[in-house]
């Protein structure tokens, strides 16, 4: 081999390159072993918060090389969300926000209507958010130009009252980029100072929504809140209860009379419930409003004369709904915060108090001595609807502890929110003056002097977590418009652990597996084959650490697979080796002709192969991602490791003057002289597909799909129970507390019979983005679950997707369905000159995909595991495209070299693919089976993350090497020659390979 020396020198550098990027993995997981060990406590049980202690102390100390651990840390071969557990998030921020901010605050009903309409189609449209709304507004007003919406003061200079509609469109467009490219700092920012170690967080192109991964995160609520938190801080009077105490005592009036009125509406209907008789119209609150106003109240010296039995039921209707906290300040328990955001809401309650007055809630509730949690409630003074001073004036803010070490945020204002703060806190000593985030309370102090500089601190019930995330929203910025979490999913820390054990598990025995056939078919050519398998391997772990890659468990699967499918390469090579020496070459000759004759199909298998990897990367999120990821490293490693390392031990083996066999004496003749005739019953396979086909278009008519939660929207929860479970016991428990679709399937799990974990599907809440949904969403589910009885059960994983994610996650999978075949077929179109090709690789592809369509439409609901159409499957089904793509393109290599060599012979063209076929079963057989025997050991121990995964694979190299052999070639003998094969039907035998003049003497 030529540049021997150069090839040797190369491996070295990257195997120490290897060696050294991975070892920031081995020193990053033996210190966190170390301070595992430091929290073990004595029963055994590992106290977290020690063990965080004890990493913090090196996080910024140099441990390994001079890097710190921080820097270790980030450099060490991840292990993704499904092998560790923690958070993906998909943000998307707010484009209709954005619009009415630059629209003014317009209130054109045609506008709002517009944006209705858009929000409604965005669901099911690929387009963007400001074509709907454009399209939409011109439907509603046809005549009227753009420019009278968005040529406002908040756009000065940049367009006018003149402006075409495209230049408003320009505008708009330019707008909502720059809004999602700030939205982006600012939660990158904000995810930076969170303290996960590797965070992912990036644009997902084309979309107006941003990727966050958080591994290790046990806390979903505090992500949920830091992530779509606008941070919209304001600093406001607060109105006292003597302040509103007028307004109060008419409040107790109204609950008066609303409670008389329930009675007496109760009364004349029976049937009627107490919720319907206490619904009031907006007509019924303007009466009684104006019956309230007309009321005098009482003078402060003439309190005597007030009818004490009025002013009991008044304070009685007032306590009933509102529970005193302190004496200047009045609170609702936690389950009539609903009732309270119902009446106070109303037109005729908000008319009692001053005009500039708004209720906001405080942030937190505070828990009673008997366990019940109050909410506080504040009148919040903001005249005209805004508050005096806002966030925008705060230039840093730091988490701290006051003088009793108690947690609080420290801030500091910029010149002119110093000058506001100074005026506000002197006019307000005294009195209280609210400090508001997001509309919720943080803290409402009392003031006692007045603050000239603009540093102050924002003190209350913290823990240090919400200091230190309070501080960092506030240092990164108030987000340009709201962000919604459209799709989510958090893994619990126990299932992650167990993904790493199946994947661990799965990887070891699927490797063994492949070892040992290689080694039982080849003899000692086998162990060159295996040693360069373990090159593969470390090549491969070496590279991804190198290049920050994340280790999921599709990812685990794709390492597999590529061990399972490098094999071909090496038999490839070791097949034309064989068949070269068959010729009786010299053995030094037969390795050189072997290889050169074997490249050719190499790097067009693995050519396509790597097409199909790419395709899924450029199209793949999450785990799909990382299975990408994986293959593609891997085809580019399988390949060095089979050309070159291989070749470096045969040509050592020939310099010793050593010779090998490359067979063992079962095997060598397994497939000699073979004469099986494939192109002549092509009929009889058409018709069996066809029939597959037909019986799964009729499943799929009649039953449909089981699609996943990632193609129909909704939430999804694993819950893993103490003992074995029902899923009818689970569906039954709740039905009432998650209304709309649900679904409940077992999942795995580890009970007696394997069915302690079910997997539950459900409609409720799926349009919702906002934290508080997916509190409810959760505390329905668990409420559920207890209702079955000695049995306790536990969520160990979650995901969300709304409908615009669903949606554009099914035209993704499609495009990346039709984009493979178009990028398949150019390529042998391409390669092999021949459109006959083309036409049988590309129905070939098609026949795959709905043979595997068919059969997880027939077997779904039949078998004991989840055949699910979603992402992870739709990650299948374009590598089963590419391992089809493989198989069949090594066939066609082989038949295009027959028909070369057959030119000037009166050899059919049947005859010489039937010959061709035959002369690569061998290859077939041996790259078929060892990925089929590893696939079957995901599909046994690769855990129920992949289960449908890797059940899809293994169907599909069954059916891949099927089309190949009886579905891409026939057709290829079809496409060539009709005049040819009418010439042949006539011939009574079809020629065994044997017979054939051989390609090459």
């Amino acid at each position: 081999m030529q540049n021997r020396v150069g090839i040797l020198i190369l491996t070295g550098v990257i195997a120490l390159l290897c060696i050294y990027y991975l070892s920031f993995t081995f020193v990053s997981n033996s210190i966190k072993q170390d301070a595992t060990n430091y929290a073990t406590l004595a029963d055994g049980s590992i106290d977290y918060g020690k063990k965080q202690r004890y990493l913090d102390s090196l996080w910024k100390e140099p441990v390994y090389l001079g890097n710190t651990l921080e820097e270790v840390t980030a450099r060490e071969l991840g292990l993704g969300l499904d092998l560790q557990g923690g958070m993906h998030v998909v943000l998307e921020v707010s484009p209709a926000e954005i619009l009415r901010g630059l629209a003014g605050g317009t209130r054109d009903p045609k506008f709002e209507q517009a944006l209705k309409k858009a929000v409604e189609a965005q669901k099911s449209s690929q387009s963007s958010f400001v074509d709907l709304f454009i399209d939409a507004y011109k439907d509603i007003a046809p005549n009227t130009k753009l420019a009278t919406i968005f040529a406002n003061s908040a756009n000065r200079g940049k367009i006018n009252f003149q402006s075409s509609d495209a230049e408003v469109r320009k505008l708009i467009n330019d707008e909502v980029d720059g809004s999602i490219s700030r939205a982006f700092q600012i939660i990158q920012a904000r995810v930076d100072k969170f303290g996960v170690a590797n965070p992912n967080i990036q644009r997902l192109p084309g979309s107006g929504r941003i990727l966050i991964e958080l591994p290790g995160v046990d806390n979903p609520e505090r992500v949920r809140r830091l992530l779509s938190g606008a941070a919209k801080l304001e600093f406001a009077e607060v109105y006292t209860l003597n302040d509103v105490a007028g307004g109060l005592d008419q409040l107790g009036a109204y609950l008066v009379q609303l409670e008389a009125e329930r009675k007496q509406a109760a009364a004349q209907k029976p049937g009627s419930t107490t919720a319907t008789a206490s619904t009031d119209t907006t007509q019924k609150d303007n009466s009684l409003a104006a019956q309230l106003a007309q009321k005098n109240q009482p003078a402060k010296g003439d309190t005597a004369k007030t009818d004490t039995s009025a002013t009991a039921a008044q304070n009685a209707a007032l306590t009933s709904l509102f529970v005193p906290i302190s004496q200047n300040q009045l609170g609702v328990y936690l389950k009539d915060t609903a009732r309270a955001n119902d009446i106070l809401g109303r037109p005729a309650v908000k008319a009692l108090f001053p005009v500039d007055a708004e209720l906001l809630w405080d942030r937190k509730a505070i828990v009673t001595n008997d366990n019940k949690e109050i909410l506080p409630l504040y009148f919040i003074r903001k005249p005209a609807g805004k508050a005096p001073l806002e966030g925008d004036v705060i230039v840093d803010a730091t988490n701290d502890y006051d003088d009793r070490g108690r947690p609080e945020v420290t801030m500091r204002m910029n010149a002119e929110g110093a000058r506001k703060w100074r005026a506000l806190t002197a006019a307000n000593i005294n009195r209280p003056v609210a400090i508001i985030l997001d509309n919720l309370v943080y803290t409402a102090p009392t003031v006692q002097n007045e603050i000239p500089n603009g540093s102050s601190s924002i003190s209350g019930n913290f823990t240090v977590e919400e200091t230190k995330d309070m501080a960092n929203i506030l240092k990164a910025g108030k987000l340009p418009a709201p962000t919604n979490i459209v799709e989510e999913a958090v893994v619990g820390a126990t299932l992650g652990s167990e993904a790493v054990n199946a994947g661990v598990i799965s990887s070891l025995v699927g490797l063994a597996i492949v070892l040992v056939f290689v080694v039982a078919y080849y003899g000692r050519a086998g162990f060159i084959a295996d040693l360069a398998l373990f090159v593969n391997l470390f090549f491969l772990l070496g590279i991804m650490a190198s290049l920050g890659a994340v280790l999921t468990m599709p990812g685990i699967a794709g390492i597999v697979l590529t061990i399972g499918m490098a094999v071909d390469a090496n038999v490839l090579i070791f097949e034309r080796i064989k068949e070269e020496l068959a010729l009786g070459k010299p053995f030094k000759q037969a390795i050189a002709d072997g290889f050169t004759n074997a490249y050719s199909s190499i790097i067009d298998s693995n050519v396509t192969t790597l097409l199909t990897g790419v395709i899924l990367f450029i199209f793949g999120t999450g785990l799909i991602l990382g299975f990408a990821t994986t293959l593609v490293i891997g085809i580019l490693t399988s390949l060095f490791a089979a050309i070159f390392i291989t070749r470096i031990i045969l040509e050592q083996y020939v310099k010793n003057g050593k010779t090998l066999a490359f067979g063992t004496s079962w095997s060598k003749n397994l497939f000699k002289d073979s004469a099986f005739d494939f192109v002549s019953r092509r009929r009889l396979y058409y018709t069996i597909s066809s029939v597959v086909i037909a019986l799964g278009i009729i499943s799929v008519i009649v039953k449909g799909f089981g699609l996943g939660v990632d193609f129909k929207g909704g939430r999804s929860y694993v819950v893993r129970f103490e003992k074995s479970v029902s899923t009818e016991d689970v569906r039954s428990s709740l039905e009432n507390e998650l209304p709309g679709s649900l679904e409940v399937k077992t999942y795995g799990g580890t009970g007696v019979g394997g069915g302690n974990q079910v997997r539950v599907t459900t409609s409720y809440l799926a349009d919702a983005t906002t934290p508080d949904s997916d509190k409810e969403a959760e505390s329905k589910l668990l409420a559920g679950i207890a209702k079955i009885q000695g049995n306790k059960g536990s969520i160990e994983s979650s995901q969300k997707v709304g409908p615009t994610i669903a949606n554009d996650l099914i035209y993704s999978a499609l495009w990346s369905i039709l984009l493979a075949v178009a990028v398949v077929f150019c390529y042998i179109l391409i390669r092999f000159k021949k459109l006959a090709f083309g036409y049988g690789a590309v129905v070939a592809l098609f026949h795959d995909v709905l043979i595997i369509l068919a059969i997880f439409s027939i077997g779904n609901g039949f078998l004991p595991f989840s055949l699910d159409i979603d992402q992870a499957f739709v990650g299948a089904l374009l590598t089963i495209m590419g391992y089809s793509m493989n198989d069949t393109v090594v066939v066609f290599d082989r038949v295009r070299e027959y028909l070369n060599d057959s030119k000037g012979r009166k050899e059919s063209i049947p005859v010489v693919i039937n010959n061709a076929l035959n002369s690569t079963l061998s290859r077939t057989a041996v790259t078929g089976l060892s990925t089929m025997l590893v696939l079957i050991v995901l599909f046994i121990f690769g855990g129920e993350t992949i289960r449908g995964f890797s059940f899809a694979m293994l169907i599909g190299v069954i059916v891949g090497t099927y089309s190949s052999l009886f579905v891409a070639t026939p057709i290829v003998v079809d496409a060539l020659s009709r005049d040819q094969l009418n010439e042949v039907t006539a011939t009574p035998e079809t020629p065994a390979p044997g017979k054939a003049a051989r390609a090459k003497a």
